[in-house]
């Protein structure tokens, strides 16, 4: 009876050490998950403030494209009309060459009033 009261103890001991080590790791696993827990939380803040920033950014580059998209407009409206003032300034340019030419032609010349 004795070696069956020791082995009892024996298993009894076993036990309750295996008991212990189960414990002990349900404490590493719980120290695991609230350590995971916390770094969740901040990636959750995070990922909030970039998300913020993120549409904050979509916006200020939905506005600057717009901005853009007016400036090419107005640059290529200028440059055309510019160009049509180009061309009508040679237009000028020729026409009163071309007067100036034919008034040269149909004035007197010097020599021949002098002669008179």
């Amino acid at each position: 009876m004795a070696s069956q009261g020791a082995a009892l103890q024996n298993h009894n001991t076993e036990l309750v050490k295996c008991i212990e080590d189960l414990r002990d790791k349900r404490e590493e696993i719980n120290k695991q998950i609230i350590k995971e827990e916390d770094e969740k939380m901040k990636v959750q803040n995070d990922l909030t403030v970039l998300s913020k920033r993120l549409t904050t950014l979509n916006d200020s580059i939905a506005r600057k494209v717009t901005a853009r998209t007016d400036y090419d407009k107005t640059i290529q409206e200028t440059e055309a009309a510019y160009l049509k003032i180009l061309e009508s300034s040679q237009t000028l340019l020729t026409v009163l060459k071309r007067e100036s030419m034919g008034l040269q032609k149909s004035k007197p010349t010097r020599q021949a009033s002098s002669n008179n």
